[in-house]
This record gives C-alpha cells, structure tokens and sequence, in this order.
C-alpha cells in the first residue's frame, strides 16, 4: 500500500521496501496520481521493487480527476512544463540515490502523458531502463521537450514502448517512425504494438478502453524487460 511522502516539495507515493535491490518511478496519466496509479505503484512493489509515483500536479494543487472530465484533465497538463517536470523527475531520482538505488537500478514507467514524460527520462541519464505505454508527442513536441523522434538519439538508457493500434491519438505511423528513430540509439529498443487495444488500454479504471489481456502481456513485458536491463543496487 502506497504512503505519501515529501521530498524536495515533491509529493511521493512510496510503496515496498527500502531494501529492494531495484527501484522503479511510476508516471501518471493525465488524470493526476490517482487510485489506479497508487494501484500500479502497488504492483511494481509486489513484484520486488520500491516503486514511487510523484505527483506532477502539485503545482496546481494535485487534483485526482475524473476519467470523464477531460476539460479538468487538459487545464492541469496545460499548468506543465519542461522545467518542471524535469525538476520533478530529478527529485524522484534524488529520493532514491538517497536510499542508495544508482540510476543503473532505477526503471521509469509511464502511462498517456507519463508515457512522453518516461522517454524524456530516459534522455536524462537518471534511470537505467524506461517504458512508455501509448506516449504521445512523437511528432510534436509536448510540455516544450522536443519530439520524441528528435529526442530518440539522445536516449540514454534501454527503452520499451506500448501502444495500440486503435489509438486515435498516436497513429501507427508515427510509432512506426518512433521505433526507426529509436532503433538507431546506442542502447536497446523496443516497440510492441497491439492490434485490438486503444489508448488507455492498461487502465482497468476505464472500462471502455481497458484491454485485460494485452494489459497484462504489457505489464509483463515491462517487468521483463526491467529484469533485464536493470541492475541491483
């Protein structure tokens, strides 16, 4: 179960143990750190990591919104920027140099926005593996951080990406030309596309969109590819 934290003026959930050999950063969607987030911050800890999810509203008071209420939703991500956001992912970084996980055993995991926010990361030399499920801004920028097919080859640290083929949001095209861009870093990529899956297919908060099968297989694939690319502390 998560608990909430302070650190550096970043509010926290911290779930597992500090004497996890790994860690891992959890991003949130557009929806703010909310009951689902604290859910999958769970999971992370139960499969053996500390896992913490920072709260990238708190600028804007930290509201938790509603799944449906997308004026609400676009009004905080609008409050966002680069600097603060990078802020915010050094602070996550720095609580856990604190408990003694170098960037090699740090993974980074978003989700929607948090997708874009976990590439950027991964850019930043602060984690040692990163994935994105369905982050957009891949031909334009989001935030003020470039594309992410300009960001691609200043990525460094392995990086997975999760999307689906039904989102209408992130054409197939562009996560195609994102696996290309990738693909040309010095570090190991991979992108898995789901033909029956939307964006938001990982959330089981959103029914209309949750995909219980492919939802697993990319949590699994996640954990795999962390398994592989991280190093205990």
């Amino acid at each position: 179960m998560t608990t909430r934290q302070i650190f550096e003026s970043v509010p926290l959930h911290v779930a597992g143990e500090i004497s996890s050999p790994r860690a891992v950063i959890v991003i949130q969607e557009a929806f703010g750190v909310n009951d689902h987030i604290r859910d999958v911050t769970d999971r992370f800890a139960a499969a053996g990591y500390l896992a913490i999810a920072p709260e990238l509203f708190h600028r804007v008071g930290s509201p938790e919104v509603d799944y449906d209420n997308f004026p609400d939703a676009m009004a905080a991500m609008s409050a966002l920027d680069a600097s603060g956001i990078e802020q915010d992912l050094r602070a996550a970084a720095a609580y856990l140099a604190a408990a003694q996980f170098a960037p090699s055993a740090i993974g980074i995991v978003g989700y929607c926005m948090g997708g874009t926010v976990s590439f950027v990361a991964a850019t930043l030399g602060i984690v040692g593996a990163a994935a994105s499920f369905y982050g957009g801004g891949i031909e334009a920028g989001r935030f003020g951080f470039p594309p992410l097919l300009e960001l691609a080859p200043a990525l460094r640290a392995p990086w997975i990406g999760l999307y689906g083929d039904l989102d209408k949001g992130i054409p197939i095209e562009q996560v195609e030309a994102l696996r290309n861009a990738a693909s040309d870093a010095p570090f190991d990529t991979e992108v898995v596309r789901y033909p029956d899956a939307d964006h938001g297919f990982h959330c089981d908060g959103r029914p209309m969109v949750f995909n219980a099968v492919d939802a697993a297989d990319a949590h699994a694939r996640t954990l795999a590819f962390f398994s592989t690319h991280l190093r205990d502390k």
